[in-house]
């Protein structure tokens, strides 16, 4: 699947801004996403020897810490879009597994490439009773030349959740949306996952 850069860019960075803090009702998404930021870029820096001895360390790490914060029930309804609603239960539930371990794979490819970069978080407003949020934030790495990050976040009942990212104006969920529209317009959504399956157990096996 071809795939802008900054695209790929979100896939790899967006995991520095969203660990498993515990999560408290009266803690914004921006203080969420600064302070948990935070956690994971000194998880990232312990873990370090051990994930230079075998990356596996750091795909534990992004499934421990990473997953339980986004919404994959909505990022993979608005992903497949009618396909969601045409899907099975059990296809459902294969495709949701499948993408989660898209991203793992995509997240900790190079992670630790980012563990020193900066993070500024720009101002942020929300008012009482909004349910959802965006996070607009910028990430320098070594190279000096800025990114922006922006995550978007809904309330659930106890916390808040990612159920999208954009860099430089890329968007995760429609990035992802086209591509696999067009791998299930060819094939079926059987196959689709099957073919996400095929690269994440290839992907695992390296």
């Amino acid at each position: 699947m071809k795939q802008l850069k900054p695209y790929m860019l979100v896939t790899q960075l967006v995991v520095l801004l969203l660990c498993a803090t515990p999560v408290y009702s009266d803690q914004s998404p921006r203080e969420l996403v600064r302070d948990t930021s935070t956690q994971m870029l000194v998880t990232i820096r312990k873990e370090k020897s051990a994930i230079d001895q075998d990356q596996a360390r750091l795909h534990e790490l992004v499934a421990e810490i990473v997953l339980p914060h986004f919404d994959f029930v909505r990022m993979g309804r608005w992903t497949l879009g009618k396909h969601w609603r045409s899907a099975s239960v059990q296809q459902r539930k294969e495709f949701a597994g499948e993408f989660r371990a898209l991203l793992i794979r995509n997240y900790s490819r190079v992670l630790a490439e980012y563990a020193d970069a900066e993070i500024d978080y720009l101002p942020f407003t929300m008012k009482d009773g909004d349910t959802r949020a965006k996070v607009h934030t910028e990430l320098t790495p070594s190279n000096g030349i800025p990114v922006s990050i922006v995550y978007s976040l809904h309330r659930t009942k106890n916390d808040w959740k990612v159920y999208d990212v954009a860099v430089e104006g890329v968007s995760l969920v429609t990035n992802y949306k086209s591509s696999f529209a067009s791998k299930i317009r060819k094939d079926g959504l059987d196959q689709l996952i099957n073919m996400l399956a095929a690269n994440n157990k290839g992907a695992g096996s390296t």
